[in-house]
């Protein structure tokens, strides 16, 4: 069978071109670029004149490029090696050093499992990437059980929702390469964009009584009052918010000790500190991602497996304060990086006779 016209089932198809189908416009760099020094920007236009703290949406939008750039030159140079080291550093952390990131010997790296939990899901997503990228079956079969591995590891920390994300990038990941690029990514728009309507829906009480009820038994009713206080203050300062780190000093409801003051959502985290502007960045930076994969020269297998890990993330953040961390923030980059890079040395989607 013609690979071009068999590309529906074989995965080679559509993208088998890959570079030379899809090449790269700068364009696509140029509005990213623009998009992370907006956020940057509005964060500390927000702050101005108040006794806010930016530092920590500045060290974010640090982490995330920082990482991107890395993933960007080492997708170019060893796409196989580079997420493979990564998933690998990712699961080391978490096996031999469990009180150190966190400060505390009884503690998870990160200190919070469901950061902990999401960093799983970028290792995950990391090791199956480099499996659809190399040419070697045992190497590719030894990937894919270090990316089962990282999913055992975000279920042993206490993460139900990390562990079931790890699961569901797997499973997107074996079935990548039956699946078209921009109907993959609209997938998984739709599924970030039913878990973000969730959350609001929840904290404004839009549901049913009875699943509303067994929604809120389940995210805890401390977390849906964060909830709900965080839409109240984004209601009374639609425009600049109340400034970055101050929706804990502006709210009515006490915080949780996990979440810290934070309300467990980023996106009604940045409405209540940033208002719309912030929302607006936010929702702005993952439509470019999601243009970017679509856009990237990588193997289809490659950009949905990267692809389904990011919005698993972004899934994650809808309901907890993993974005928060420096160190998610930068694997989410990195990861990135590498789904949008062009290889030096292209390898094939599929192993010969595979």
């Amino acid at each position: 069978m013609d690979t071009r016209t068999g590309g529906a089932r074989t995965g080679v198809g559509e993208d088998a071109g890959g570079p030379a189908e899809r090449p790269r416009s700068g364009r696509t760099d140029v509005v990213g670029a623009l998009l992370l020094a907006g956020c940057a920007v509005w964060s500390l236009a927000a702050a101005a004149g108040r006794p806010a703290r930016p530092e920590g949406v500045l060290l974010a939008v640090l982490a995330v490029t920082a990482g991107y750039a890395a993933g960007r030159i080492g997708g170019a140079l060893r796409p196989v090696a580079v997420p493979a080291v990564a998933a690998l550093t990712a699961v080391g952390l978490m096996l031999a050093l469990p009180g150190r990131l966190s400060g505390g010997p009884d503690t998870p790296p990160l200190g919070y499992p469901n950061a902990d939990a999401a960093l799983m899901v970028l290792a995950t997503g990391a090791a199956c990437c480099a499996a659809w990228a190399t040419r070697r079956r045992s190497l590719r079969l030894g990937l894919r059980l270090l990316g089962a591995a990282s999913a055992a590891l975000a279920l042993t920390v206490g993460s139900a929702a990390g562990f079931a994300a790890c699961l569901g990038v797997i499973l997107c990941s074996l079935a990548a390469d039956r699946t078209r690029r921009g109907l993959g990514l609209a997938g998984l728009a739709v599924a970030t964009l039913v878990a973000v309507g969730g959350t609001y829906a929840v904290a404004v009480d839009a549901l049913p009584p009875g699943l509303s009820a067994s929604l809120s038994g389940q995210l805890t009713p401390a977390r849906v009052r964060l909830w709900h206080d965080a839409l109240e203050t984004a209601r009374a300062n639609p425009v600049r918010g109340v400034g970055p780190g101050r929706l804990s000093e502006a709210g009515t409801a006490a915080p949780s000790p996990a979440a810290a003051g934070r309300p467990p959502s980023a996106p009604l985290q940045l409405a209540a500190e940033q208002g719309v502007p912030g929302v607006a960045l936010l929702a702005g930076s993952y439509a470019w991602l999601l243009w970017a994969l679509l856009r990237s020269p990588r193997p289809t297998p490659v950009v949905l497996t990267a692809g389904a890990a990011l919005t698993g993330l972004a899934m994650q953040s809808a309901v907890d304060p993993v974005l928060s961390y420096a160190a998610v923030t930068a694997g989410a980059g990195l990861l990135a990086g590498l789904a949008t890079a062009r290889p030096l040395r292209e390898a094939p989607e599929r192993l010969p006779g595979a």
